[in-house]
């Protein structure tokens, strides 16, 4: 009888010292929780760490303006050095610290794993730059940014309607879904725009040496490089080229976001590179001024990429269809994502990547914008 009284003392005590050390907002009536996973240490680490700190800016700003119906956001985010494997440990964390709607994942594989842990939570999921078609397969899953399909139909278009070039070669990663939807897409849409594709060249896992690729796109004649890859590899890409004494133009697409942030990275090989990107922080109007000066305040001057601004419309599209649902934060995540997933139909969002509005598919419906980077900013084109 005593080893049971004391098993039970034990057990209560060891569950009044976990109540002690879980965050609050686990339990709290009055908090949404919002969770964001993507990466912020690694090679990808500018995405993730420019999704965190754009979503920092919307969430301040809408606390400060009384919530969402009422109540506060906790912001909270995980690195997942874009790994898959992390990522769902990621959000497993997230979960048990009482997240109720997921701001990511920021990359597509690991928005992908994720996906399926959400789809058994029927967690709502809201990816501000997971670009690959299956990150969004779920009825409850919902995108920011353009699919990897509409990235690499619209380069094509925009390519041959500006008349930029006429043969291209293509350069991307083949064992990146990221990297290989844009390019299928951008393949079969070409001749539709006057474009030759001269050359298509893969490579894989974390190569270094772009020589052979290069070597097929030069010898082909192509008087235009098509990256719909990261940033990093870009990076070498552009400094082995001007090695070779290669000088075509280059075109991507939103990975390329971060070239400029590269550490020690020589920015004039970036001169007169495009991509397409519905951002630009020197964009005139008032929201983007207003949020590009409040994001440099709090990351000691620090200029915001896309993936910024994809956060902080993420997290204001959040907003609006709580609040178009009249969501409240004692509802179980089954019931705000059932909720979310009408009203994010319902919803039309004036934000910074564009005027917004989703259909039931989850993808975003705005009209797609291109820059040029030209003394080492993205300038319109």
């Amino acid at each position: 009888m005593k080893k049971w009284t004391r098993l039970i003392s034990v057990t209560a005590a060891a569950a009044m010292m976990a109540s002690l050390v879980a965050p609050a907002s686990v339990f709290a009536d009055d908090v949404f929780v919002i969770g964001g996973i993507g990466p912020l240490t690694g090679g990808a680490a500018a995405y993730g760490t420019a999704v965190e700190n754009g979503a920092k800016v919307a969430v301040e700003e809408i606390n400060a303006a009384g919530g969402i119906n009422g109540a506060q956001i906790d912001f909270r985010m995980e690195d997942d050095v874009h790994n898959q494997e992390t990522s769902v440990n990621a959000y497993n964390t997230l979960k048990d610290q009482g997240m109720q709607v997921l701001l990511g994942t920021v990359t597509s594989a690991p928005c992908i794993a994720v996906l399926a842990e959400a789809i058994n939570d029927n967690m709502f999921l809201l990816t501000p730059s997971g670009t690959a078609v299956e990150a969004i397969a779920g009825d409850n899953a919902f995108r920011v940014c353009f699919s990897d399909p509409n990235q690499g139909t619209k380069s094509a278009e925009y390519i041959g309607d500006h008349q930029l070039a006429t043969k291209i070669g293509i350069i991307y990663k083949g064992d990146d879904p990221y990297s290989v939807g844009i390019t299928e897409n951008f393949t079969a849409e070409a001749p539709n725009h006057g474009l030759e594709i001269v050359s298509s060249e893969a490579f894989l896992g974390d190569s270094t040496d772009f020589g052979t690729q290069l070597n097929a796109a030069k010898n082909a004649g192509a008087e235009m490089i098509f990256l719909p890859i990261y940033y990093e590899p870009a990076s070498l890409i552009l400094k082995q080229a001007a090695d070779m004494d290669y000088h075509p133009s280059y075109f991507g697409c939103d990975g390329l976001d971060g070239l400029l942030a590269i550490e020690n990275f020589d920015t004039s090989l970036a001169e007169g590179v495009m991509l397409l990107t519905p951002f630009t922080p020197n964009a005139e109007d008032e929201l983007t001024q207003k949020f590009v000066a409040a994001y440099k305040e709090a990351n000691d001057g620090l200029v915001p990429i896309q993936f910024a601004a994809d956060a902080y419309d993420g997290i204001y599209a959040i907003k609006a269809a709580m609040e178009d649902a009249g969501v409240t934060p004692d509802m179980s995540v089954s019931d705000i994502c059932e909720a979310l997933k009408v009203s994010m139909q319902n919803i039309t969002l004036e934000g910074l990547t564009g005027t917004i509005t989703w259909g039931a598919d989850g993808e975003p419906n705005k009209e797609p914008k291109a820059v040029v980077i030209t003394d080492g900013e993205y300038v319109p084109m």
